[in-house]
């Protein structure tokens, strides 16, 4: 397949460009390398796939939309998947009106380039953030997503409204994937595995906020590009579908976890719980498994492993950062 990868330049998406090259598919990378994060942090990212033949990087914006009707004349996709978002909780609470057009304009504008092209399939990014602080444990698709507590998760939300919308419209097939905390190998630098693992090394204090209860359902970046591969693979209609790992931990089990993992003990400085947060995450994985095939491979503890052998390597020092 031809296929536009936004956001390509991150975490997910790198990762993700690397495995679809190797199945022999052409990617078209459209980042903008955002400094939210080191932009030289991305271009590592990329170092791999820029050496294949079949991948091209594209330097820009998703609101674009003169570089988005170029992209879509020269190049005969196939498919879009489509994970260029502002990323992060906390920070969208400081400025969600930049949260809002990017994510919500943003992916506008992407869905009106596809409309326009004849482009019809479409894989989107969402989130668990979506389901605020449900009561009911785990989370399933068909809960009510009308409370988000951030401006991130309303962005979200909204945007998969849109996808909704042109599917109705004009007949795409779209699957809405909402991912719940993704970590390992070029995860986000303040995002809390990175984090925490770097200032237990270094034996410096690791902030944590609240009493340690909360709970996240940690996906382990292999299982989140297996779950949008397998998704590319069976688009049809619109769905939405949790993909997340299905076996949540506390943040106390989390830091324990990682304790274990590097040997040392964490230095913990505890701070309120810090608006937009919620309690807990849990994906049920029914509906995934059922229509995808999606099975998450890797528990949190295998996951930690492989993200601190990574992370000793000394990969983010090389860049200083």
């Amino acid at each position: 397949m031809n296929i536009l990868l936004t956001g390509g330049a991150g975490f997910i998406g790198s990762t993700l460009a690397e495995q679809l090259l190797s199945a022999g598919h052409r990617v078209v990378c459209l980042d903008n390398l955002d400094p939210y994060y080191d932009p030289r942090l991305k271009r590592e990212n990329l170092r791999q796939a820029l050496a294949h033949p079949a991948f091209r990087f594209q330097e820009g914006d998703i609101r674009d939309r003169e570089l988005l009707a170029a992209l879509f004349s020269e190049n005969a996709f196939d498919a879009v998947i489509h994970l260029a978002a502002r990323a992060g909780v906390r920070p969208s609470v400081q400025d969600p009106a930049l949260y809002y057009d990017v994510n919500v304009n943003g992916t506008l504008a992407l869905l009106q380039a596809m409309q326009q092209a004849g482009v019809t399939k479409m894989v989107f990014a969402s989130s668990s953030s979506v389901y605020g602080d449900s009561a009911r444990i785990p989370f399933d698709e068909t809960d009510p997503v009308d409370k988000p507590l951030s401006p991130y998760a309303a962005s979200k939300r909204a945007a998969e409204l849109l996808c909704h919308t042109f599917h109705h419209l004009y007949g795409f097939d779209i699957f809405c994937l909402r991912f719940f905390t993704v970590y390992g190998p070029r995860q986000r630098p303040e995002m809390a595995i990175s984090h925490f693992t770097d200032q237990i090394l270094h034996g410096r204090p690791i902030n944590v906020f609240g009493d340690g209860s909360t709970a996240r359902d940690y996906t382990y970046i292999d299982d989140i590009v297996s779950g949008i591969r397998k998704s590319l693979e069976s688009l049809n209609g619109y769905e939405i579908l949790n993909i997340g790992g299905s076996d949540p931990i506390s943040l106390t089990g989390l830091i324990r976890v990682i304790e274990q993992t590097v040997g040392r003990e964490a230095l913990i400085h505890r701070l309120p719980m810090q608006p937009g947060d919620v309690q807990r995450t849990y994906a049920t994985i029914d509906k995934a498994r059922q229509i995808t095939g999606y099975e998450p491979s890797v528990r949190i503890e295998e996951g930690i492993r492989r993200f601190v052998e990574w992370f000793q390597e000394g990969k983010p020092e090389q860049l200083g950062v």
